[in-house]
């Protein structure tokens, strides 16, 4: 277990890092990728020709005997909630960085970016059941507070991963439209139902997070394995082809499952593994909205 100095030396080195991002790359993309998704009356001028004559105020024009029409504006403050997955299976990472540290940092440059443009965040932290819910709000307090939450959770017992009951809060909880960004690595099914309800309900965004060997098995031998979430110990001749080619297969298969279900439901999709440059993949998402 972390102690609080570590957790806050942790927090403030994120901080540093993603804000610095946030500030100097991500800040027009993500205003050109998210902007307001409604429009508030803002006031009433004068009629004058070219105006759309739908926006013709009849009670104000009545009263002054000449045209006005009503003027409206975007509304710019958004709520962006962050659906992310702590469960075991997050922990994993065999290179630089865990999916959990990867998790957390691709959050915090979220963060700040709504941060620049004044917009709501909130969290929903999420393995085989909804383990917290922090509203949204504004500020860096509350920012750096999702972060060291982000990197002290511990589950006091190896937790499974439940993307549908986690959708089924998200639509429970968040009733107004949001930004949502689901952070998981998606090795459990089905979620697909849940999936296409927020979808239609928020500008809902995944981001499939993975590490290298999640996908292949390394020709180690015979080595004994645990699966994070079950607990379930196993020995696995790595160099038999047969092994690896089905270790391989399992991991397609929920790839394809997590790729269609997206597809289907209309809701972005970007995959970020744990050895890649994540800002290259938020960059290359945010321009191509």
């Amino acid at each position: 277990m972390l102690t609080t100095a570590e957790i806050l030396k942790k927090v403030r080195r994120i901080e540093i890092k993603t804000k610095g991002l946030s500030n100097h790359i991500f800040a027009g993309e993500y205003h050109s990728a998210f902007k307001g998704r409604g429009m508030s009356f803002s006031e009433v001028r004068e009629y004058t020709p070219g105006d759309d004559v739908k926006a013709i105020d009849w009670n104000v024009t009545a009263r002054f005997s000449h045209p006005f029409v009503k003027v409206f504006e975007e509304e710019r403050e958004l709520t962006v909630m962050l659906v992310v997955d702590i469960s075991s299976s997050s922990l994993f990472g065999a290179h630089q960085r865990s999916k959990r540290e990867l998790i957390t940092e691709i959050c915090a440059v979220i963060s700040f970016s709504a941060a620049t443009n004044n917009d709501k965040v909130g969290v929903i932290f999420f393995s085989d059941k909804v383990e917290k819910f922090i509203p949204p709000k504004k500020g860096r307090s509350h920012i750096l507070r999702i972060i060291r939450e982000l990197i002290a959770f511990e589950q006091e017992q190896t937790t499974g991963t439940n993307v549908q009951l986690a959708l089924d809060y998200l639509n429970h909880i968040q009733k107004k439209r949001s930004i949502a960004f689901v952070l998981s690595d998606f090795v459990s099914g089905p979620y697909e139902q849940a999936l296409q309800l927020a979808a239609r309900k928020h500008d809902l965004v995944g981001i499939h997070v993975y590490d290298k060997y999640d996908r292949e098995l390394p020709s180690a031998g015979l080595v004994q394995a645990m699966d994070a979430e079950t607990r379930q110990l196993v020995w696995l001749d790595t160099d038999d082809k047969n092994v690896r080619y089905h270790y391989t297969g399992q991991f397609e298969q929920q790839k394809k499952y997590c790729i269609q279900a997206f597809r289907k439901s209309g809701a972005a999709l970007m995959g970020v593994r744990t050895d890649e440059d994540y800002v290259k993949v938020l960059q290359g998402f945010f321009k191509g909205r």
